[in-house]
C-alpha cells in the first residue's frame, strides 16, 4: 500500500498519516519533490509458518504410520524370522521364503485363488454390466438398484450363514430345487469337491454383482449424449452404439469396480470360512484360507508372513497390470492427438 503526501503538508496532517501508517514521521521520503511512505499494513491474519501446518499434520502421520507402515515393516520381519512368543524372533536363515517353493498347499492355494478370482470377475463383471444396461433409464430403476444393493448391505459372515442353509442338504430350499431339477446329486453342493467352487462363487456373485451394477449405472449416466445422437445420425443401432460409444466410455469405471472387486476377492475369506471352511478335500482352499490356517490354526506366524507378503506383492502387480489393460482408450487418443 503506498500513501503519498505532497509538499507543504501540515505537520498535523503529518503525524496523523504517520500514526494512520503505524510509522514515525522519519520513515517518509522524498521522490520528485513528492513526500512518499512504503508501508505495509499488519495483517490479522498473517499466512501460518510451515512449521504451524506440520504440527497439523503430525497426528494423521502417526496415525497412518501406526495402522499402515509398522504392520507393514513387521510382516517384513516376521517373514525372516522363526517367530516365538516366548523366546523371541529368531533368525532362521530365510526357512519361510525356502519352504514355500516345495509347498503344494501353497502352490494350489494360488492356483484355487485365480481360479475362484476369475469365476467370480466374469460372472459378476458380465451380470452386472448387463442388468445395468437393463436397468438404464427404465421406469422402475431406483426401485429395482435398492431391491438388488440388499445383498450388499449383509454382513459377509451373515451371508455365508444364509447360504449356508440355503444349501444344506437336508432342508435347504436351493438344495431342494437344484436336485429336483437333476443338477445335484445326494451331496450338498458344499459337500461335493466338483461343486463346492462353484458355491462360494455363487455366494461372491449374489452379494458383490449389485456393486458392479452400481458402479457401471454411474458410468452410463456420463456417457455423452451427443456422442450417441451423432452415432444414431450415422445409422448405428443400439448394439453398435454400445460397443462404440457406451462401452469405451465405460473403461474407467469398469476398471475401478474390477480392481475393487479383485482386492476383495484376495483379501475376504469371511464367507468361504463359514461355508466350507477350504474343503471338502481342499478343494476351495484358497490361498487366504491357507494362509489363515498356517497363521492362526498352526501358529507358523513367520510362514503366514511369508505367504501374506506374496500376497500383498502379487495383488500390487497385478492392479497395475489391470489399469494398464484397461486404460481409457479415449484417453489414449486425445493423448496421440496432442
Amino acid at each position: 500500500m503506498q500513501t503519498t503526501l505532497t509538499n507543504g503538508i501540515a505537520e498535523g496532517q503529518l503525524t496523523n498519516a504517520a500514526k494512520l501508517a503505524n510509522v514515525s514521521k522519519d520513515q517518509f521520503r522524498m521522490s520528485n519533490g513528492i513526500r512518499v511512505i512504503d508501508y505495509q499494513p499488519t495483517s490479522r491474519h498473517a499466512a501460518p509458518s510451515n512449521r504451524y501446518y506440520l504440527w497439523l499434520i503430525l497426528p494423521a502421520v502417526i496415525v497412518l504410520a501406526c495402522i499402515t507402515l509398522y504392520p507393514f515393516f513387521w510382516l517384513i520381519w516376521m517373514s525372516f524370522h522363526k517367530v516365538d512368543m516366548m523366546r523371541g524372533d529368531i533368525w532362521n536363515n530365510f526357512a519361510n521364503w525356502r519352504r514355500l517353493l516345495g509347498d503344494r498347499s501353497f502352490g494350489n492355494g494360488w492356483y484355487l485363488l485365480l481360479k475362484y478370482s476369475a469365476m467370480c470377475m466374469i460372472m459378476e463383471v458380465g451380470l452386472g454390466v448387463l442388468l445395468a444396461v437393463i436397468l438404464n433409464r427404465s421406469k422402475y430403476e431406483k426401485a429395482l438398484v435398492t431391491l438388488f444393493l440388499m445383498p450388499m448391505m449383509m454382513a459377509p459372515v451373515v451371508a455365508g450363514l444364509v447360504w449356508y442353509y440355503l444349501y444344506n442338504s437336508t432342508f435347504g430350499w436351493y438344495h431342494w430345487l437344484m436336485q429336483s431339477a437333476g443338477i445335484l446329486g445326494e451331496k450338498s453342493i458344499l459337500g461335493d469337491t466338483g461343486t463346492a467352487m462353484w458355491g462360494i462363487v455363487i455366494v461372491d456373485v449374489w452379494q458383490w454383482t449389485p456393486l458392479i451394477i452400481l458402479i457401471t449405472l454411474a458410468g452410463m449416466k456420463r456417457v455423452p449424449r451427443d456422442q450417441l445422437e451423432a452415432s444414431m445420425v450415422d445409422g448405428a443401432g443400439d448394439w453398435r452404439n454400445f460397443f462404440q460409444i457406451t462401452l469405451p466410455n465405460l473403461y474407467p469405471f469398469l476398471l475401478i469396480a474390477i480392481l475393487l472387486r479383485f482386492m476383495d476377492n484376495f483379501r475376504f475369506i469371511d464367507a468361504l470360512l463359514v461355508l466350507t471352511g477350504g474343503g471338502p478335500a481342499n478343494s476351495t482352499k484358497i490361498l487366504p484360507t491357507y494362509l489363515f490356517d498356517v497363521s492362526f490354526q498352526f501358529f507358523k506366524l513367520g510362514r503366514g508372513a511369508a505367504i501374506a507378503l506374496t500376497l500383498l506383492l502379487v495383488t500390487i502387480i497385478l492392479g497395475m497390470i489391470l489399469v494398464k489393460v484397461f486404460e481409457s482408450p479415449a484417453g489414449k487418443v486425445n493423448q496421440e492427438g496432442n
